[in-house]
């Protein structure tokens, strides 16, 4: 798999107590998602966490297929390992369309709440975590590719790419709420975008606890995001727009426009 450089990571599977992901608490109007506070909830078997961080269904049934899937076909090599992993992974999945492509160690959170429309390239190492107790999670549009080792992460919020959407390499995208990609948008290496912030405004309470909250993201048809570009919450971004390389993004931007810098000002009009 290389139409963005890379390969890379489905689900490393642990029922004997390692539990990967996070837990997103609803707490006073304010998103808590700390694992490490889930970790330690009494009256909940490590099982019943496991179920509830990483698969999102407590069915055994479902459990062991995702189990089972996960053991047997997420490092096989080559075109035998692409072709296998598109025969079964389609069974835990929510919705895939014809010719999806999954690299090796892909990982999947939730996965009932990832779609995948036709043609979709998911590169090795890539995690889809589509966690929440009540949101629609990960959709991808015909075509997305999605490069090695990037992370698209729900916390109780959604990620919408439409068609033909082009992650490259280690990106990551993190939703408290909600983000939107328009069609055929380009994001460099390295490009993060994040709908959800820290509350800090408690100097008598350390950060981590003071939970997070989110107004969303929404990113306009055919932009080109370069390298290391970083998007906070709040920000729409309309169509046609570029980004130059290293740009931080903190304030909304009307389209076609070229804007760079920390943070980013518009340049020129295209």
């Amino acid at each position: 798999m290389s139409r963005s450089a890379g390969a890379g990571p489905v689900l490393a599977v642990n029922l004997s107590g390692k539990i990967y992901g996070a837990l997103n608490l609803l707490e006073k109007e304010k998103i808590d998602i700390q694992i490490q506070r889930e970790r330690g909830k009494q009256g909940k078997s490590k099982l019943r966490k496991y179920q509830d961080l990483v698969v999102g269904n407590r069915s055994l049934l479902f459990l062991l297929k995702f189990e089972m899937i996960a053991l047997l076909f997420s490092r096989i090599p080559g075109a035998l390992g692409i072709f296998l992993r598109g025969l079964f992974y389609p069974l835990i999945l929510g919705e895939v369309g014809k010719g999806v492509a999954f690299g090796a160690d892909v990982w999947f959170r939730h996965p009932a709440k990832i779609r995948l429309g036709s043609g979709v390239i998911i590169d090795d190492g890539v995690l889809l975590d589509a966690k929440g107790s009540s949101n629609r999670g990960v959709t991808l549009g015909r075509g997305c590719y999605i490069g090695r080792g990037s992370v698209l992460s729900c916390k109780e919020g959604d990620i919408t790419f439409a068609d033909y959407v082009n992650l490259s390499t280690w990106c990551n995208i993190s939703s408290n709420s909600s983000i939107t990609i328009g069609e055929k948008t380009l994001l460099g290496p390295y490009v993060s975008v994040f709908a959800t912030a820290h509350n800090f405004d408690d100097v008598d309470t350390a950060i981590a606890e003071q939970g997070w909250s989110s107004e969303g993201v929404t990113i306009g048809s055919n932009c080109w995001l370069g390298a290391r570009v970083s998007v906070l919450d709040g920000v729409t971004i309309g169509d046609d727009v570029v980004l130059g390389a290293g740009s931080l993004v903190t304030s909304s931007l009307p389209g076609k426009v070229v804007a760079v810098g920390t943070p980013a000002k518009v340049v020129k009009k295209r």
